[in-house]
């Protein structure tokens, strides 16, 4: 066999797509729109819920399938829903309770909203959940906070950024929802590029055909990644698109 073809990038939003300020440069989205006229399939894959994707989306003008909150919830297209995985109840108690006793920030997806520690009146009971996070730069802090999530024996646990933890259900990860989007499209998970910078991008990089890591990815991303790529401030998206999904 030659060299393979890829049909599909899966690319991580922050620290991947996004530039530091959080915007897509115009390199980025000029090769996001040659991919799709070529006909390959640019989706994100993200830690993000889709109430938070969904502006890049639109700029973008994607209508291509989304794996968001880290695989928590698939889409098949930007108003229709594939799959979504929700958290136990008790299990959100137990992590809200985790960051109550250590006294950290905390953020957390439902399919109603996106809740945090200054959110008013909320009842953990009423909600549907998606992902909960935990974020401190106190590191001791983030060893215990994972350690003991890690004694439930109930959740993937990874991150998106060195100062925080994030959890979804056990099995659910970005690697999973891709190879869902994958079955949804008729194509192999050989034939994708994934991207991305964090803990809770290894999954589908390691999953992926090619799997990508930022320049200024996370060291243990960098070490499971097929290649390392320049920086989410370089174009990265633009450069990878160019290399190896167009040529």
């Amino acid at each position: 066999m030659g060299s393979q073809t890829y049909k599909l990038i899966a690319l991580d939003m922050d620290g991947t797509l996004l530039t530091e300020e959080k915007t897509v440069s115009a390199e980025n989205r000029k090769a996001i729109a040659a991919a799709l006229k070529a006909g390959k399939t640019v989706i994100m894959s993200t830690g993000r819920g889709v109430q938070s994707a969904m502006p890049y989306i639109k700029e973008l003008g994607l209508n291509t399938p989304i794996v968001t909150v880290n695989g928590g919830e698939v889409w098949e297209t930007p108003d229709k829903l594939l799959s979504r995985q929700l958290m136990e109840t008790a299990a959100v108690h137990e992590l809200h309770a985790l960051a109550q006793k250590y006294d950290v920030w905390w953020w957390a997806y439902a399919v109603e909203g996106i809740f945090n520690r200054e959110s008013a009146a909320m009842d953990i009971d009423k909600l549907h959940w998606l992902k909960f996070g935990f974020f401190t730069e106190n590191e001791e802090k983030l060893k215990h906070i994972r350690a003991a999530a890690e004694a439930m024996e109930r959740f993937e646990i990874t991150n998106s950024h060195p100062c925080n933890i994030e959890l979804n259900p056990q099995g659910i990860s970005k690697a999973s929802g891709v190879q869902a989007v994958c079955r949804l499209l008729g194509i192999e998970m050989s034939e994708v590029i994934a991207m991305g910078d964090s803990e809770n991008d290894i999954s589908m990089i390691q999953a992926a055909g090619l799997g990508v890591a930022m320049g200024n990815a996370q060291e243990e991303v960098k070490q499971i990644a097929d290649v390392t790529t320049v920086t989410n401030e370089e174009h990265a998206v633009a450069k990878v698109i160019d290399e190896y999904l167009l040529k």
